[in-house]
């Protein structure tokens, strides 16, 4: 969809495939070791597709996560082929159980989902770079607006040249649209989905981006900025709440798809087969799950590599401090990174 992922596929790199661990003694299944991943305080263990898709259906691309307050998770999925029912996103409790599934008009373009509450009220906001829309619904899918192309920006010939990845929130309500596989434009919208500005352009220098898949608002000071996962620069960038251009970190960073930060931390999945975890100095803590770039996208699941990350697309802190990890390979995959004492 856009030339980085193109580009990325091209890129090969050979993958050590690790021995079983799993082996008959006295004609009984030793049990596979746990994965561990990490060191010292920042030690997890790897539970791959803890969250599977319900009976009848098949995931497709997992793209984006989210918690509410009450613990349940949500799933945004391209759904896969077959599937019935055909809904994108995918509703499970806090023990990985599913619950219920809606959404149909996601299907084969759902991507970033976000959560935010909204004076005690929680809703889900949707970048669907099929129909090339942000949409806002609730808890249960219904749906409160629909924002389009912003042809009155001046930036867009057509409405096709515009494709929003993420979003994020600025402390006063407004809304920041990351337009990561269109024209690379950062926009401020409303709360009520109406266009206001243009803060971000396309470009590689200061105060520029080149496919802004992600986005998450830093509150750790008092002057709250904007981060941007600047994936096609391969870096993130942060900016003020007015698009002017603060910083450029590369420490760790390859192809950033998204930022979520928990207790002074900010956790990146990475599309070059990586989860990183960074301090608040934007130095890495942790790499979690280094799968080094493979070309696995399109492998049989028995290929993949236990431990290892093919392609990480999004990433959350659950409220319990476990990471939930979705990743962008065709056959979906969501890892349960479960945090060790």
């Amino acid at each position: 969809m856009n030339i980085d992922r193109r580009d990325f596929l091209r890129v090969t790199a050979a993958a050590a495939i690790l021995p079983t661990i799993a082996s008959r003694a006295l004609g009984q299944e030793v049990a596979r070791a746990p994965i561990i991943l990490g060191t010292g305080a920042n030690r997890f263990e790897c539970l791959h597709d803890w969250i599977k898709p319900p009976t009848g259906m098949t995931f497709g691309d997992t793209h984006g996560l989210a918690q509410d307050k009450s613990g349940r998770i949500y799933v945004a999925h391209t759904v896969g082929a077959g599937s019935s029912p055909s809904s994108g996103v995918c509703v499970y409790d806090r023990s990985g159980a599913f619950l219920n599934s809606w959404g149909g008009q996601f299907a084969g373009g759902a991507h970033g989902l976000d959560l935010q509450d909204e004076g005690g009220a929680e809703f889900l906001y949707h970048c669907d770079t099929r129909r090339r829309c942000v949409e806002k619904t609730d808890l249960a899918g219904k749906v409160i607006w629909t924002a389009s192309c912003p042809m009155e920006s001046g930036v867009y010939e057509r409405p096709e040249a515009w494709c929003p990845t993420n979003v994020t929130f600025s402390p006063d309500g407004n809304i920041f649209v990351g337009d990561g596989y269109g024209g690379s434009f950062i926009h401020v919208f409303g709360a009520d989905g109406s266009w206001k500005k243009v803060i971000a352009r396309p470009g590689s220098g200061a105060g520029e981006t080149s496919c802004p898949h992600g986005l998450w608002i830093d509150a750790r000071s008092p002057n709250p900025t904007l981060v941007v996962a600047d994936r096609g620069n391969r870096r993130i960038q942060v900016l003020g709440l007015d698009g002017k251009h603060i910083a450029f970190h590369t420490d760790g960073v390859r192809m950033p798809c998204d930022i979520k930060f928990r207790e002074g931390l900010m956790l990146v999945p990475d599309l070059e087969s990586v989860v990183t975890i960074y301090d608040d100095k934007f130095k890495p803590v942790v790499s979690l799950g280094d799968g080094h770039p493979t070309s696995l996208r399109g492998a049989p699941r028995e290929q993949f590599v236990p431990g290892k990350f093919v392609h990480p697309h999004d990433a959350i802190f659950l409220a319990n401090g476990d990471i939930l990890v979705a990743e962008w390979v065709p056959i979906g995959r969501i890892t349960l990174l479960r945090r060790m004492a």
